[in-house]
C-alpha cells in the first residue's frame, strides 16, 4: 500500500519554508484536535496523520531524507519509533495552543509514546489517557474613569459564571492604562480531573474625559486665551487631577504652545514617580469685531503687529 504523502497532508508545497509548515500544522491539528472532534474516529486518524508529517517536515535531518528517498523510501528506512524519536507532542502543543488548560497526551513509556494506539494496533493498544485540565479563563470588560485610573480604586464586579452570579471586588493599581488586564487567580471556570480553576481577567478601558487626553503617563488640557493676552501675557486658571491651578503665560505665547506642568500627570504603572500636565494655549481669534475694534487692530496692522 502506498505512503501517504506528507506535504499533501498538511497541505504545503515541497519547497514549503519552515514556518509554512508551522503553520499549515498549527491550523490542521486545531481543526482536528480530540477536544474539538470528542468520539469522532476520522478525525483521530487524521490528528494522527498530521502529527505524523510534521514529526517529519518539521526536523531537517528527517525532512532531508525524506526527500531523497520519497515515502516509499523513507518508510524503508525508518520506523514509526525513529518518527517520533525527538518529537514532543505535549511540547508542541502547549507552545502552539498554550499550556493552560489543555489535554495531556501520553502514550505509554516507550521514548514517552505508545506506538500501538497511536499508529495501529500492529504494536499493540493502549488508549490514549487525559491528565488534569485547567478551567476556561473568562473574561470582563471593566471600563473606569481618567481620574480612577491615576489614583487607583476598589471595584466591585458581578459576572456569570455556571449560571449563576458571581461577585468579587478588585483593586484597580494607580496608572493603569487601556489595554491592560489584570488577572484574578482562580476566579475563572472549575478545572476537570482535578485540575485547577481558571482566573478571571479584567480587560481595562478608560472613558473619555471632557477635558483631560491621556497620551502616556501625560495628560492635556487645551485652554484659550485672548490675543491680548497672548500677546501680553496672563494668569490663567487650569483643570489638574489634583483640582484648579493658576498658570502664568508668558508674553508673546503662540498659539498651540504647552506649558508644563511638571509631576501633574499621572502615576507610573508599578513604579515611582508621575508624569505631567500639558497645558495647550490657543489664542482665540474673534469672529466678529466692533468698528472701535476693528480700528484699533487696523492700527496694529499698520505698526507690523
Amino acid at each position: 500500500m502506498a505512503k501517504k504523502d506528507y506535504y499533501e497532508i498538511l497541505g504545503v508545497s515541497r519547497n514549503a519554508t519552515d514556518e509554512e509548515i508551522k503553520r499549515a500544522y498549527r491550523k490542521l491539528a486545531m481543526k482536528y484536535h480530540p477536544d474539538r472532534n470528542p468520539n469522532k474516529k476520522e478525525a483521530e486518524e487524521r490528528f494522527k496523520e498530521i502529527n505524523e508529517a510534521y514529526a517529519v517536515l518539521s526536523d531537517k535531518e528527517k525532512r532531508k531524507q525524506y526527500d531523497t528517498f520519497g515515502a516509499e523510501g523513507f518508510h524503508q528506512r525508518f520506523t514509526q519509533e525513529d518518527i517520533f524519536r525527538g518529537f514532543d507532542l505535549n511540547e508542541i502543543l502547549s507552545n502552539l495552543f498554550g499550556g493552560g488548560g489543555r489535554r495531556e497526551f501520553r502514550f505509554g513509556t516507550r521514548g514517552g509514546f505508545d506506538f500501538g494506539d497511536f499508529f495501529g494496533s500492529q504494536y499493540g493498544y493502549q488508549d490514549m489517557e487525559w491528565g488534569p485540565q485547567k478551567g476556561e479563563d473568562i473574561y470582563y470588560d471593566l471600563t473606569i474613569t481618567l481620574e480612577e485610573a491615576a489614583s487607583g480604586a476598589e471595584k466591585r464586579i458581578s459576572y456569570r459564571k455556571n449560571g449563576k452570579l458571581e461577585e468579587v471586588s478588585v483593586r484597580i493599581p494607580p496608572g493603569i492604562s487601556a489595554g491592560k488586564k489584570l488577572r484574578l487567580s482562580g476566579k475563572g471556570m472549575e478545572g476537570k480531573n482535578g485540575g485547577p480553576p481558571g482566573d478571571l481577567y479584567l480587560r481595562i478601558s478608560i472613558a473619555e474625559h471632557p477635558y483631560f487626553v491621556r497620551e502616556g503617563d501625560d495628560i492635556i488640557v487645551e485652554k484659550e486665551i485672548s490675543f491680548s493676552e497672548a500677546a501680553l501675557g496672563t494668569t490663567i486658571e487650569v483643570p489638574t487631577l489634583e483640582g484648579l491651578k493658576k498658570v502664568k503665560v508668558p508674553p508673546g505665547t503662540q498659539s498651540h504652545t504647552k506649558l508644563r506642568l511638571k509631576g501633574l500627570g499621572i502615576p507610573h504603572f508599578n513604579g515611582n514617580g508621575r508624569g505631567d500636565e500639558y497645558v495647550k494655549v490657543i489664542v482665540k481669534v474673534p469672529q466678529r469685531l466692533s468698528e472701535r475694534a476693528k480700528g484699533l487692530i487696523q492700527e496694529l496692522a499698520k505698526e507690523g503687529i
